[in-house]
């Protein structure tokens, strides 16, 4: 009787161990080498250096490792949610509008359009943070990214104290998948 347990303790102690060892082997993480480019993101922070590959224009360089000042145009191209070409998504821009610009302008206002599907502006009639939140319909998605383009309807033009046309500070921009 004593063998019989024996035995039967192994085989179960070597099934355990197959299993765990293909298990593990299954579920291995997918680790970026640097022969592959990286992928697109969906969303970005503006403090990941990562980033920059996808701003296309009207973005200065990262502040506090936070955030970035725009121009009054600004662009970044993401990586399209999957099933946004059949459900659609929601934009979203994590944006700021710095005391210093109602000041100056008094009030202002930002647009999208991906594809040439223009979206609904949103007007900010005083300092503080918002976010600029849309959906956007799925003929705007044709393929595996995006380009999108925002504009400001005021900002700060260049002057004696800052060299740069100013508009909003953005901390985060994204796509979310319906």
């Amino acid at each position: 009787m004593a063998i019989r347990f024996r035995t039967v303790a192994l085989f179960i102690a070597l099934v355990a161990v197959v299993c765990l060892s293909d298990c593990k082997s299954r579920n291995r993480t997918r680790v970026q080498t640097d022969e592959e480019p990286p992928r697109m993101a969906a969303v970005l922070s503006m403090a990941d250096p990562r980033a920059n590959a996808q701003l296309l224009s009207g973005f200065y360089p990262v502040e506090q490792n936070a955030w970035r000042w725009t121009a009054s145009k600004f662009s970044v191209i993401l990586r399209t949610p999957r099933g946004a070409d059949q459900k659609g998504a929601t934009l979203k821009l994590k944006l700021s509008v710095p005391d210093s610009v109602i000041q100056q302008v008094k009030s202002t206002g930002v647009s999208a359009a991906l594809n040439g599907v223009d979206l609904a502006p949103e007007s900010y009639t005083q300092s503080g943070e918002y976010i600029y939140t849309r959906d956007v319909p799925a003929r705007a998605f044709a393929g595996d990214s995006v380009k999108i383009d925002f504009a400001l309807q005021k900002f700060m033009p260049p002057g004696p104290v800052d060299a740069r046309e100013l508009g909003v500070v953005v901390s985060m921009v994204g796509l979310e998948g319906k």
